[in-house]
């Protein structure tokens, strides 16, 4: 066994991401919702880092090309102002091992 440890984010980085550029899998109901919520959890617990609020533009901004499909954020939005799905069959993140 060896003893060379990973983190998180090297192993994320052999993952695949097939994306599905005519079918966003994430949408944000209401920009309006977002802009109020106090604790914006999203930007915290998604494991891939995908929500990010811009305090210029005062918008959630987000990127579903990289979801890792666990559906933390469907949970933790105190809004549930997401309509999430799972991508369609073939695209979406492909999970390597190596």
């Amino acid at each position: 066994m060896s003893s060379k440890s990973i983190n998180v984010d090297q192993k994320l980085a052999v993952n695949r991401f097939l994306v599905d550029e005519s079918y966003r899998h994430i949408k944000i109901r209401d920009q309006e919702a977002c802009k109020n919520c106090e604790t914006r959890p999203c930007t915290v617990a998604c494991p891939a880092k995908l929500y990010e609020w811009n305090e210029e533009t005062k918008e959630m901004m987000y990127n579903y090309e990289g979801c890792l499909e666990c559906g933390t954020c469907l949970l933790i939005c105190p809004h549930d102002n997401l309509d999430w799905n799972y991508p369609r069959g073939g695209f979406g993140v492909q999970y390597r091992l190596g």
